[in-house]
């Protein structure tokens, strides 16, 4: 597999550290309120790339943490007239609701920000040590970004073309900084705030600092991938590797994945700008597999425009799906023991071209083009198939789905004898030419929500 390393800016292949294991890092969310839909696609993205990897049978530890202390956890609370706890555990619990609802894998690990204060501390510790940190007037702690000779290499950014930006940032903060481009490690405890006891007085970290010390408790100083969107890279990404490199004098990750903004006319969508929609407003709308189902439709690295049109073609398409699986299903129960073999073909060709474009760096949008390729050939060539290739068939359907994380809305494909009696006894009226009588029966499975189809290889029920 190759992949896309932002560091680099090349397509590199991907080595795991440790052969048929792979460490990922993505970055959570903030949990001060409901995930707005461009919040899902790194989500959905990134447990692809783990989904994949596992069907490429690697082994795959995947860390994504939350933050459930920062600013705007503050702020919300404050303006919810609640504590920064309630409102981080209520929202914790309404993103995972999200998240399930669009099939993402639980993390492996999901650490949260509060429950490392100690790695937090001791992290902060190690920089002080090193030189790279410094204690402030009012009990803040700050990063010398530039004593880090690296600072900028995920971002390519060049400090000399900052230095108003810099300076600015300095006045703001009365002072305190050494240098504008300095980042808070620790921020002094303030009336109001949760608060720990640190060797530097009482307060809380940085946003950055958490994810470094939260990375290294769970996937060690050095790990494979880190992940996460586009407006991650800078200043977030890049501080974390300044932090974690002066700290533990090593690489940090050794695969840096971003994916591209979600747009809404044209602009990013985002809550600081108040042009989003949330996942849970979308998915009581039009249900959470569209969602998914558009996050993987063009390729992760690409900007992605947001319309509620798209995510209407997007559930015609899961329809094709489902519909193809279900006439694959009602093929086997009807096959028989000789048939053509010309599908078993068309699956292991479809495994074969799925794969490369997965190993392409992550192209999902190909990705789908084979499958509905697939799905093409199945509906052209499972009616003279025989069971033991349609078997084989669905195995490969069901497994390109689960990679994408697709098809996880199937229904109860078991009749009921009840239903089973009601079709044999329309088949009889039929075969009697008593059409009153099949009507009515129609009418009673409709009642019962299923569906009868009339096919050559005899009646196909379905549920509505």
């Amino acid at each position: 597999m190759r992949i896309y390393n932002t560091m680099s800016r090349e397509k590199e292949e991907f080595i795991p550290m440790t052969p048929g294991q792979a460490s990922i890092y993505v970055c959570g969310p903030t949990v001060y309120n409901f995930i707005h839909v461009g919040n899902a696609r790194p989500l959905c993205v990134f447990d692809t790339l783990r989904r994949y990897l596992t069907y490429t049978g690697i082994n795959v530890l995947y860390v994504s943490n939350v933050t459930d202390i920062d600013d705007r956890l503050i702020a919300a609370a404050n303006e919810q007239e609640t504590t920064v706890k309630r409102l981080a555990t209520r929202y914790e619990k309404e993103y995972l609701a999200d998240a399930d609802g669009l099939n993402v894998l639980r993390p492996t690990v999901m650490p949260r920000a509060t429950e490392h204060m100690d790695e937090i501390i001791a992290m902060i510790g190690e920089i002080i040590d090193g030189g790279y940190g410094y204690v402030a007037a009012n009990g803040d702690v700050y990063f010398r970004a530039l004593k880090f000779e690296d600072y900028g290499k995920l971002s390519h950014l060049v400090l000399d073309e900052l230095e108003s930006s810099r300076e600015l940032s300095t006045s703001l903060e009365g002072g305190l900084k050494e240098d504008g481009a300095d980042f808070a490690v620790w921020k002094a405890a303030k009336p109001g705030e949760p608060a720990w006891e640190s060797p530097w007085g009482t307060g809380r970290p940085g946003w950055h600092i958490e994810c470094s010390a939260m990375a290294k408790k769970h996937l060690g100083a050095t790990f494979d991938i880190h992940a996460g969107g586009q407006d991650l890279i800078f200043p977030h990404h890049e501080n974390e590797i300044a932090q974690s490199e002066c700290a533990n004098h090593q690489t940090f990750a050794r695969y840096w994945m971003h994916n591209g903004f979600l747009n809404i006319d044209d602009r990013k969508m985002s809550k600081s700008l108040g042009n989003f929609s949330t996942v849970r407003q979308v998915a009581e709308q039009i249900g959470y597999e569209p969602i998914r189902y558009f996050m993987l439709s063009a390729h992760y690295r690409s900007p992605l425009n947001f319309t509620m049109d798209i995510l209407e073609q997007c559930k015609t398409s899961l329809e094709r799906l489902y519909t193809c699986r279900e006439n694959l299903a009602f093929a086997i129960d009807n096959a028989g023991d000789t048939g053509e073999n010309l599908l078993a073909e068309r699956a292991a060709e479809a495994r074969r071209l799925f794969g490369e474009r997965m190993d392409d760096d992550l192209n999902t949008a190909d990705a789908l083009a084979v499958l509905f390729d697939f799905v093409r050939d199945i509906n052209t060539l499972a009616a003279d198939s025989c069971k033991r290739v349609l078997l084989q068939t669905a195995e490969t359907f069901d497994a390109l789905c689960e990679v994408l994380g697709l098809l996880y809305n199937r229904k109860d494909t078991k009749v009921p004898n009840k239903v089973l009696k009601l079709v044999e006894e329309r088949t009889e009226a039929r075969t009697a030419k008593n059409w009153a009588r099949a009507d009515e029966i129609r009418d009673a499975l409709d009642a019962l929500g299923y569906t009868v189809e009339d096919t050559p290889a005899g009646p196909k029920v379905g549920r509505k």
